[in-house]
């Protein structure tokens, strides 16, 4: 899922090199924290955070084929 995000986050900013994913795993769950360039923030979260919101959904959908639950943190 780590690998998701990356990806899905190097095609959305404009300073691809500066992403980076850590990911916080548990037993049941996964906590993915995102940081990008400071000026990639807002495609990023996207208008009214819809495209945050979409990314969320995918991992959502990913996450239940390992039976885990995943949240994804966008940092400043």
């Amino acid at each position: 899922m780590k690998d998701l995000v990356i990806h899905m986050a190097k095609m959305l900013v404009d300073h691809p090199e500066q992403v980076v994913v850590n990911s916080v795993e548990g037993e049941s769950s996964v906590i993915l924290e995102l940081k990008v360039a400071q000026e990639d923030i807002g495609k990023v979260i996207g208008k009214l955070g819809r495209t945050a919101k979409a990314m969320r959904s995918i991992l959502s959908a990913a996450a239940k084929k390992q039976k885990k639950e995943c949240y994804l943190k966008i940092l400043e």
